[in-house]
């Protein structure tokens, strides 16, 4: 009586249960829309950021880094605002700004600074009724920028 090697057995076992366990994964991650269709889209995205840039301008706390900004650069800011939001959440847009860290160099903005910014961030998310979850995930995509935008603890 010869023995048959198990060799292959096992190996054709692993390559069907890895090919099941990868379409199940693939369809868990596929029947997840991305934060940026969650989040309704690049409209959406715009109107928070108006929200938040309007909520920054309106603030003397922020006036200083706005000082002397013409219509048009306010507008460019808006804009890089909302392709970045826009490109960091999955969307089809594609950043076109400078890094974070070239963009706010020299302005010693500060950790409470950085602070308050979050908290119109959340104000204008709330102002929009954006769920817990997916605020909860942009606020933590934007916290990734901080390193490069906090110059003074």
């Amino acid at each position: 009586m010869t023995r048959r090697p198990r060799l292959p057995i096992l190996l054709g076992v692993f390559l069907v249960t890895a090919s099941i366990v990868s379409s199940t994964v693939f369809a868990q991650t596929a029947a997840k829309p991305s934060l940026y269709k969650r989040l309704g889209g690049y409209d959406a995205i715009a109107a928070v950021t108006d929200e938040f840039i309007g909520r920054l301008l309106s603030d003397p706390k922020f006036a200083k880094f706005f000082a002397g900004a013409s219509s048009d650069s306010k507008g460019k800011i808006r804009q890089h605002v909302v392709e970045q939001l826009c490109n960091a959440t999955g969307g089809p847009c594609v950043y076109t700004g400078r890094t974070m860290k070239q963009s706010h160099a020299g302005l010693g903005i500060t950790e409470d600074e950085w602070n308050a910014s979050v908290q119109h961030l959340v104000a204008s998310l709330d102002k929009f009724k954006v769920p817990e979850a997916e605020k909860a995930e942009l606020l933590t995509i934007a916290g990734t920028l901080k390193a490069d935008i906090v110059e003074k603890k």
